[in-house]
């Protein structure tokens, strides 16, 4: 909810510029190499150093004094919400490394050759993201958990690598949406006033439909692979995986979760692999630090750019450039207004890059227009979660985008062409708001 101070902030287009020049660089430099052929285009230029300049302008967009603006720029990056992300990115990163360097990956692998079918793996990577994610209430800690296993997959199958990891990110932003303990759900059904239950309601006859629809594409793109044989393994190596899933079924942080995948894959790795020792584990979580450091980097930088954005106006005018579009349409007023909540978390969440904050920033005007138009509260809370959930799956700086493409080694703009389930969910829910389905008196 906005504070009084935040409420009073005079609107400025101007506030938007730092993330516009970020993205202009970042993408920019990334779409010019993919056209003249540099291999590893968007890696040509790094995105922390890309965001430099946008930390700059920000500092000078700043009404107040510099040291003022550095103060803000700080609060920002060092979140509550940053620091957590920061802190999985860093455990995901030793946890994979760990995992990497005992061979449990390789295990884990194995195991679901063994029991799987190749033109299944998809499917159950989807589903199973699904279940954990709805179950951790996060989407982050379900990555951080299931896309070196996903990444293992296409190592030892035809499967590319943007499908199985655009499965497991789908599966992770399919339950962050529908879980009771998310903080998106949450922060959506208290902006709106409603009940968590009353969302589900509405929120399910979207989300499952398009699950659904997801799995059946999986299955039928991965119809032809080929038998793939399975080696011998040790099953002591698959056993940190197993407790991590096991784990994330619990009301446990994620923080400890990762944690205990850490020291449980140190502890088999010392047992059941001859030349891991003591010195390798703390060279692999060292490792794995490392490997994380980019894209921890990144999300600080980009947390302080919010909040100087959104301190000086910047996100308070999109919000109201948005609202008064919604007086513009003449007939179909509800459509309207689910039209106008849609686009205020949209654009929101673009330039925020975190869909709880982007759901927290525009619910009150959010609420405004569906007691306006007359929406109902449970499918203008469905709506925000749902569209915050799309955007956030898709926006190749968001968190769970940069922690799945740095544990798979790709670029995040070559996966968003491979996560079905975020773009099938966006048909399902425009396709609601066409239809006004579900219908709240038949599904009450």
């Amino acid at each position: 909810m906005q504070t009084d101070s935040e409420a009073t902030v005079q609107a400025r287009a101007i506030a938007l510029l730092p993330l516009i020049v970020f993205l202009t660089l970042f993408l920019g430099s990334g779409i010019y190499h993919s056209l003249i052929g540099t291999e590893f285009a968007f890696y040509q230029v790094k995105a922390p150093v890309a965001a430099l300049p946008a930390i700059i302008l920000a500092a000078l967009v700043y009404r107040g004094k510099l040291n003022q603006g550095i103060e803000a720029f700080l609060k920002g990056a060092s979140h509550p919400n940053l620091i957590l992300m920061f802190m999985v990115f860093m455990l995901a990163g030793a946890f994979a490394s760990v995992s990497s360097a005992i061979g449990s990956v390789d295990a884990t692998v194995q195991l679901g050759l063994s029991i799987i079918p190749p033109e299944f793996i998809l499917p159950m990577l989807f589903i199973i993201s699904a279940f954990i994610a709805t179950a951790m209430g996060t989407s982050m800690g379900t990555i951080a958990a299931c896309a070196p296993i996903a990444f293992g997959f296409t190592q030892v199958t035809d499967i590319n690598v943007i499908y199985a990891i655009g499965a497991v990110v789908g599966g992770a932003m399919f339950g962050d949406n529908l879980s009771m303990i998310s903080d998106t759900t949450i922060a959506a059904t208290t902006s709106q006033r409603v009940q968590l239950r009353d969302k589900f309601k509405v929120n399910v006859w979207i989300a499952v439909p398009a699950s659904i629809s997801t799995i059946v594409i999986y299955i039928l793109s991965t119809g032809s692979s080929s038998p793939v044989e399975y080696k011998d393994f040790n099953w002591l190596l698959v056993l940190p995986y197993i407790a991590v899933f096991v784990l994330a079924f619990s009301r446990l942080h994620v923080l400890a979760v990762l944690t205990i995948g850490v020291l449980l894959s140190g502890l088999f790795g010392l047992f059941a692999t001859p030349e891991f020792n003591l010195l390798k584990l703390n060279t692999s979580i060292y490792d794995g630090f490392v490997g994380m450091f980019e894209v921890a980097l990144l999300s600080m930088f980009l947390g302080g750019l919010s909040a100087i954005m959104q301190r000086e106006g910047g996100l308070r005018w999109l919000i109201e450039r948005i609202y008064s579009l919604t007086r513009l349409f003449k007939v179909g007023q509800q459509r309207a207004g689910e039209i106008g909540i849609s686009f205020l978390v949209v654009f929101s969440n673009i330039f925020v890059a975190n869909n709880t904050v982007a759901i927290i920033l525009s619910g009150d005007m959010a609420r405004e227009v569906a007691k306006e138009y007359g929406v109902d509260p449970k499918r203008s809370a469905a709506l925000m979660d749902i569209f915050s959930c799309v955007v956030q799956g898709l926006i190749p700086y968001g968190a769970q985008l940069l922690l799945a493409c740095s544990i798979a080694k790709i670029s995040p703009v070559e996966l968003i062409g491979g996560l079905y389930y975020c773009w099938i969910l966006a048909i399902f829910a425009i396709a609601a708001i066409a239809l006004r389905f579900p219908n709240l008196k038949a599904t009450a």
